[in-house]
């Protein structure tokens, strides 16, 4: 099979007392007519990594090097909600990570190093966990948004256990992505069940 696929590696977010308030936040802020295009509750994930469009025929590789990643199962906090790049330039709505950064950005350090070993760029950026919750479309009613991200840069949406990293397939489709969970890597805990 010479066939390329659309991929990434995440933390689900499996909590679904979680995806029900960021579905309250997402239907208030259409409500408001802010133009935006909501991420489906069932695409709301912790990126870790995306790897783009990649031969099929390098995905047992990928599988093979991504075993060694080492992490315990640990607590994520989701607090805050903001924007990227900045207020005057709003493009992305996110909810923000609290306790278990440290943790996310310990594995987003080993996924690079393992993966550059394939010949994958490593991204010297800043890592910043976050769980992307919209994307703005056009600066129509950015001051609503403004306001609203402002007056919720505290919020506590909850906590969950994180337990797997996934490798996930994304096909891409006019109603949307369709992401498909290809494989997964546990914690140490849940490796050893």
């Amino acid at each position: 099979m010479n066939e390329n696929i659309r991929c990434f590696l995440s933390f689900d977010i499996e909590n679904q007392e979680i995806i029900r308030k960021i579905s309250s936040i997402q239907q208030f802020l259409l409500q408001r007519n802010i133009q935006l295009k909501i991420v489906k509750p069932e695409n709301i994930h912790i990126t870790m990594k995306f790897l783009g469009n990649i031969p099929y025929n390098l995905m047992n590789k990928i599988s093979n090097e991504l075993k060694a990643i080492d992490f315990n199962p640990f607590l994520v906090e989701f607090n805050g909600i903001g924007i990227f790049p900045n207020i005057n330039h709003p493009r992305v709505v996110w909810i923000g990570i609290k306790k278990g950064s440290i943790e996310l950005i310990k594995i987003f350090n080993q996924i690079e190093s393992l993966l550059h070993k394939l010949g994958f760029k490593q991204d010297f950026r800043e890592f910043s966990p976050h769980l992307t919750i919209a994307r703005v479309k056009t600066a129509k009613n950015k001051e609503q948004l403004i306001n609203f991200t402002k007056s919720k840069a505290s919020i506590n949406i909850g906590t969950m256990r994180i337990k797997y990293l996934k490798l996930k397939k994304s096909d891409l489709t006019p109603n949307g992505p369709i992401y498909t969970t290809i494989k997964k890597f546990p914690s140490k805990s849940e490796g050893e069940k």
